[in-house]
């Protein structure tokens, strides 16, 4: 029944339309003998009849041979009107011949007019519906224009008008013998008047679609609009989107389109403020967070970047990276890379003290759900007592501004990363309250779009390996922004910061994460097999909830939320812990950790985060072999543990 249906849907509109195309063509038909006859009284004899038929049927033939019906008609090109224009043709050909053949006493002069006719109703009545189209999706487009009138913006173009979400209204270009020029109607610019240009055509974004020029004069070009407070994107050329079909680093639209809103802008002043010839120091450097987070910082001139980072091999990736991009660009910035643990509390101190450190941006942290369930201790000693050991070293030191990165899975977690980063939270607005050197705050969102371990590079390559795509419910759902959206809303917070404020981005609505899956599937050019199209190309596979997920993640407590001075940042207002009860819990969690005791740090956080629920009993690997193995020797305090070869 089902198939039944969907094929009668899908040749409803082709059946419309044939029937729409034979009404033309006899309404042109009558047209044309009425004023061939001058208006003279004549009727449908038998042959006429005969005729028209033969006529009609044939049109028929001939328009869906060539197309007429599969093509889109708001796609609708330079291709199909000429197809239109042949199918016309025939058609007045068959009605001369048909005439002949049934001796219909047809005039010679009829063919002729009934083609001027059906030429008009059968083209002009698709072209009018294409213009309807498109004047209806013009209302709700935002207003662009194109930075670059070659081959590449010529191409971004015609994608637009076909879009639904941008209208391009102007172009620009370097090329003086482009200027005042007209492409398909609209206006080539000079790049000098861009900003009265901007303000008279009403234009929200300037989109850069020059991938021919070098790297370091688009990077001038896109450094100059920003600084003129103009929203700029860089589009790729078309070749380079083909050629790079697939890979995750190259599915940035990808990550925009999933999100179902449109990405969050920067307040300018607001990054300024905490950056602009600052002293700032990164955490977790290496992390995709954290990388981010200097590259953005970079663009803002601090007086030192500083970057921190456990992992040689990411310290060494980022630092290359925007030395480089320093270097293209002219710009005068002092960058240190730096290897450290954030634990280890002498060393943050040392660093933070010899380079006078003003800003800190504390992205350090073990946050893939699994992971840590699987290593509670370390999750407990980094995510916890590694956020202390930089808040103290910072307040001791005389830091401006300490900003946590948090996430939405603090949120009554399920999870001993979510509880770890909820503790982090008590900790840092217990400072926030305690201390007035220091302004402290955090930053929560969701999942980040192309960070390490998020789903589209994950699904990327599932679907480039043949599939299957795991997902582990199909009613999973996650909020989700972009990695520069992320770091954006970090580098803001930290001047808005005071007291232990904690501050949520507006994300919009949840993405299911069933339908991100089949979304993706689709757009890299595959089909979802499934009950329904057992011929498709990747399969989607249930794996059930992992230890720690849940279904749904929340970015707020409770229900008590203020604005701030960014329109889509809110400021939370939320439960904390008194300062003995905290103390006196990091204590115990302390001596626990150092004990490796795995169970008394899971209670620890039970008790610390009152809305910690763990759906799941520990896990942690390491300490559950310990339970199952016994001891065969003691060595004054260690015990040494039965060998296996599969260990």
């Amino acid at each position: 029944m089902k198939r039944l249906l969907r094929s009668a849907h899908k040749n409803y509109k082709p059946t419309m339309m044939v029937l729409h195309d034979l009404l033309m063509l006899s309404v042109a038909f009558l047209a044309a003998m009425a004023i061939r006859l001058n208006g003279v009284d004549w009727a449908f004899e038998t042959e006429l009849l005969i005729c028209l038929g033969l006529t009609l049927a044939s049109s028929s033939f001939i328009f869906l041979r060539l197309g007429l019906y599969r093509t889109v008609i708001r796609y609708m090109g330079q291709q199909a009107l000429v197809a239109v224009l042949q199918g016309v043709t025939a058609s007045a050909v068959v009605l001369a011949v048909a005439s002949y053949l049934t001796y219909a006493g047809v005039p010679r002069s009829v063919p002729v007019i009934y083609w001027c006719f059906a030429l008009i109703a059968v083209g002009g009545s698709r072209w009018l519906v294409r213009i309807y189209y498109q004047m209806a999706l013009e209302i709700h487009k935002t207003r662009v224009a194109i930075y670059g009138a070659g081959t590449a913006g010529l191409q971004l173009y015609k994608a637009l008008v076909h879009g639904a979400v941008y209208k391009p209204v102007a172009f620009f270009d370097d090329n003086a013998s482009k200027q005042k020029t007209l492409i398909d109607g609209v206006l080539v610019y000079n790049p000098a008047n861009i900003l009265d240009v901007v303000a008279e055509r009403d234009i929200s974004e300037v989109l850069l679609a020059m991938p021919g020029v070098p790297k370091r004069r688009r990077r001038e070009i896109t450094r100059g609009l920003r600084e003129s407070g103009l929203v700029v994107k860089v589009i790729p050329g078309l070749e380079e989107l083909v050629d790079g079909a697939g890979r995750s680093s190259e599915l940035p639209q990808v990550y925009e389109n999933v999100l179902g809103r449109a990405p969050v802008e920067p307040e300018k002043s607001l990054i300024a403020s905490s950056i602009s010839g600052k002293v700032v120091l990164v955490t977790g450097a290496g992390g995709s967070i954290g990388s981010e987070l200097c590259r953005q910082i970079a663009q803002w001139r601090p007086a030192h970047l500083i970057m921190l980072e456990s992992s040689e091999y990411a310290l060494y990736q980022i630092e290359r990276e925007l030395c480089q991009q320093l270097q293209d660009e002219g710009e005068p910035i002092l960058v240190t890379a730096l290897l450290g643990d954030v634990r280890n509390r002498a060393r943050m101190a040392e660093i933070i003290e010899s380079f006078a450190v003003q800003t800190i941006y504390h992205a350090a942290a073990y946050k893939h759900v699994p992971l840590v369930e699987q290593n509670v201790v370390l999750g407990a000693d980094n995510n916890v007592l590694g956020t202390l050991s930089v808040l103290e070293a910072a307040e001791a030191c005389g830091v401006e501004q300490f900003v946590l990165i948090s996430t939405d899975k603090a949120v009554r977690p399920t999870n001993v990363m979510g509880a770890t980063k909820r503790l982090a939270e008590l900790i840092c607005q217990d400072f926030g309250r305690r201390f007035n050197k220091t302004r402290v705050c955090m930053v929560r969102f969701g999942n980040v779009l192309g960070s390490s371990g998020s789903v589209i590079p994950l699904f990327t390559d599932q679907i480039n390996a043949g599939g299957p795509v795991t997902v582990t419910h199909q009613k999973v759902t996650r909020y989700f922004m972009t990695i520069p959206e992320a770091a954006q809303l970090v580098l803001q917070a930290g001047s808005m910061g005071r007291n232990g404020d904690v501050f949520v981005l507006d994300m919009g609505e949840p993405v299911r994460i069933y339908d991100l899956a089949r979304r993706l599937i689709q757009i890299m050019g595959h089909t979802v097999r499934d009950e329904e199209h057992p011929d498709g190309d990747i399969e989607i596979q249930i794996t059930g909830l992992r230890p720690g997920e849940k279904l749904y993640e929340e970015l707020l407590l409770g229900d008590s939320v203020s604005g701030t001075d960014h329109p889509m940042i809110m400021r939370a207002e939320e439960e904390r812990l008194g300062s003995e009860e905290l103390q006196a819990l990091v204590a115990e969690l302390k001596d626990a950790c150092k004990r490796y005791d795995c169970n008394r740090v899971h209670q620890l956080l039970q008790k610390a985060v009152r809305d910690y629920n763990p759906r799941q009993q520990l896990v942690d690997v390491v300490w559950a072999r310990q339970q199952d193995a016994q001891p065969v020797k003691k060595v004054g305090e260690v015990e040494l543990l039965p060998f296996s070869g599969n260990r």
